[in-house]
């Protein structure tokens, strides 16, 4: 098949079936065969951002002066995901393509302010636990900043560990709400009161958490706190195209204070056209990515997203106490919409292959070995049928591996 650009043009109604030809190897998500990648909320939420990310598709977020709809889209987002996570009057974000990106944008943040505000000039280092994403080893291989990676207690950051690490060049610590891994809530009251003590920087990476963990507990749900309810918390980031059923790819990154974002400016040049200022990294910003979080965020509300993650709450507790009938054990106690579980007796990776085999492409742990589920309200449709492929999968591994072997 060749490569190079056709000579002359195709019709968009060959492109579309040469398209949906190419998808067909593609995991059956709208099916809700996946457990990682998409978030499917329903083809109501489906057709409301894929409607407003084509209507503003052509519209670049670099230039609010041009685009100032972006512009007032933009800051209603922020504004209700800071809402949602309890700033205090004067806080401050932004949004961004996505939670490495969000991730980036606060270490960069906490990097110039460090040097600007507490005199830090040597070698620095973020102190995180060992489950903490690996968007911080990215952010700190760019910035040429150590990363000390904690072993964690119960599956929790250990913030007694985490204390002992901590040195005159520590610029920041993370928790996690939650970790992807585990899917659990790291001890962020302890974290915060640590970061006082200590007078460093607090991240909470919530690129999970943020837009299902608030509605969770609206729900009921008894949740620790892990937002800028806790006096420590400088940062936290959160996903838009995850549990905010956003168009990939948007995301959101916010600080305690206007002060402290303000480090995350980039000032660049003079060149040309003089200075190039812009308020992330990237220059050009999809426009589509920008209102569909907007319209979505608008077309569910609160009661929209209450009724959403109470979906996916339910179908993590259906597949909890499924897993556990048929003797799987899970890791810590899961609140939101990830779950991660282990057999004692068979491994879980020869599972993970034959539910492969059965159409459910999901994620796995290595260490533990273990099965990974990230759930979307789709799931609360099909929990039974991957209960009962996950039921025969077991099976047909235990056979395998303890069927008797003759020697020949």
């Amino acid at each position: 098949m060749s490569s190079a650009l056709p000579e002359h043009g195709a019709p968009w109604s060959d492109l579309e079936a040469r398209m949906q030809d190419l998808a067909k190897g593609d995991v059956k998500w709208r099916d809700g065969r996946t457990g990682m990648y998409i978030f499917n909320a329903g083809e109501d939420v489906a057709r409301v951002k894929k409607a407003a990310y084509a209507m503003f598709s052509e519209e670049n977020g670099l230039g609010p002066a041009a685009f100032p709809s972006l512009a007032q889209m933009e800051r209603e987002v922020v504004a209700a995901g800071m809402s949602l996570l309890n700033a205090p009057p004067g806080a401050a974000g932004a949004m961004s393509s996505g939670g490495t990106d969000s991730i980036f944008l606060a270490v960069k943040t906490a990097r110039d302010h460090a040097r600007a505000k507490r005199g830090m000039t040597g070698a620095l280092n973020i102190v995180a636990p060992s489950t903490v994403h690996p968007a911080f080893d990215k952010a700190c291989m760019v910035m040429d900043i150590e990363i000390r990676r904690i072993p964690v207690k119960d599956y929790l950051a250990d913030v007694t560990a985490m204390e002992a690490a901590i040195d005159a060049g520590t610029l920041m610590i993370v928790g996690s709400a939650p970790c992807f891994p585990f899917g659990l809530i790291d001890p962020i009251e302890a974290l915060g009161e640590l970061a006082e003590r200590k007078k460093v920087w607090l991240h909470v990476d919530a690129c999970v958490g943020a837009y299902i963990a608030p509605f969770v507990r609206m729900n009921g749900a008894d949740l620790p706190p892990f937002d800028f309810a806790v006096p420590g918390v400088w940062s936290i980031s959160g996903d838009l195209h995850k549990y905010g059923y956003a168009s990939k790819g948007a995301s959101t990154v916010f600080f305690r204070t206007e002060a402290l974002r303000e480090f995350m400016t980039f000032d660049a040049g003079p060149w040309p056209l003089g200075r190039m200022i812009t308020p992330s990294l990237a220059g050009t910003r999809p426009g589509g990515a920008i209102a569909a979080a907007w319209a979505v965020m608008n077309h569910l509300g609160v009661a929209g997203y209450k009724q959403k993650q109470g979906e996916v709450v339910a179908a993590r507790e259906t597949i909890e106490a499924g897993v556990k009938r048929l003797g799987f054990q899970i890791f810590g106690k899961p609140q939101l919409g990830i779950v991660s579980f282990a057999h004692p007796d068979v491994d879980a990776l020869r599972i993970y292959a034959q539910m492969h085999k059965r159409g459910w492409f999901t994620a796995a742990l290595v260490e533990p070995r273990a099965l990974h589920l990230m759930l979307s309200p789709k799931h609360n449709e099909v929990a039974g049928e991957y209960l009962a492929d996950l039921e025969a999968a077991l099976r047909e591994v235990t056979d395998e591996q303890f069927a008797p072997r003759y020697a020949g």
